[in-house]
């Protein structure tokens, strides 16, 4: 008697022990995998805070209690307008890491005086609330642009020139980039470029765009410091062949 109840509970005591490895097993499964994330780390983010990418993740909703997989929150993540890709990995303890790339955006257009973030695939994107942007040049006044829907691509003849014009000073210099402010586009008339730092508005004109940026480089610095020629200056004017006017 004594030895079947020895027996018995000896079964039991098994019993208990192979459910419990079972259920650590199955629940540290569930952990590595990443299917129990409840907390998430930003990274790689500049047009918005890691706090607002959270935000749009859980629906911006308040309530933080929201539990995802790694297939789930990747797939948030890239519905983001801002997110081109994302590298999303579980780091243990229910937390993962999404390492964020964002789209490049090249410039601000502004359209029936709505500003639009415009990329570098011309893709036409909208300025969200509390988006984090610097340094960025507006393309002002840009013909044939009827109708501008966001997440569309446009390429008028007007854009393209105005890519043009900042491609050439970003190969050339880029401090000289972070100065542009607004090119002026004058719905198809001289292209009047802007930049901080200095006073005199350039007007650019239209065509051989390599050789005006060259030409602007070599005044840039006298710009900057405000030497006698250009402090004395209202305007540079670079539509002239071989030529730079600085008028009064």
């Amino acid at each position: 008697m004594y030895e079947n109840k020895k027996n018995i509970f000896s079964i039991i005591l098994f019993s208990l022990l192979s459910l419990a490895i079972l259920l650590l097993i199955i629940f540290n499964s569930k952990n590595k995998t990443g299917d129990n994330i409840k907390m998430i780390e930003i990274t790689g983010h500049k047009l918005m805070s890691s706090e607002e990418y959270k935000k749009f993740i859980e629906n911006n909703k308040t309530n933080s209690n929201h539990i995802f997989n790694l297939s789930v929150l990747k797939d948030k993540v890239l519905k983001h307008p801002y997110v081109e890709n994302a590298d999303v990995e579980f780091v243990g303890e229910e937390k993962a890491q999404v390492n964020i790339t964002e789209k490049k955006i090249t410039a601000i257009v502004l359209h029936k005086s709505e500003p639009l973030f415009i990329t570098d695939q011309f893709e036409v994107l909208p300025i969200l609330s509390n988006s984090r942007f610097s340094s960025i040049p507006i393309i002002s006044n840009p013909k044939d642009l009827d109708e501008v829907q966001t997440f569309s691509i446009i390429k008028s003849g007007d854009i393209s020139d105005a890519y043009r014009i900042i491609d050439a000073i970003r190969y050339t210099d880029r401090k000289m980039l972070m100065s542009l402010s607004e090119i002026n586009m004058r719905n198809g008339g001289d292209i009047i470029l802007t930049f901080s730092g200095i006073k005199q508005p350039v007007i650019f004109g239209r065509g051989s765009t390599a050789r005006k940026i060259i030409y602007l480089e070599m005044l840039w610095q006298g710009l900057l410091k405000g030497e006698m020629l250009a402090n004395n200056s209202s305007y540079v004017d670079l539509r002239f062949a071989n030529e730079i006017y600085v008028g009064k």
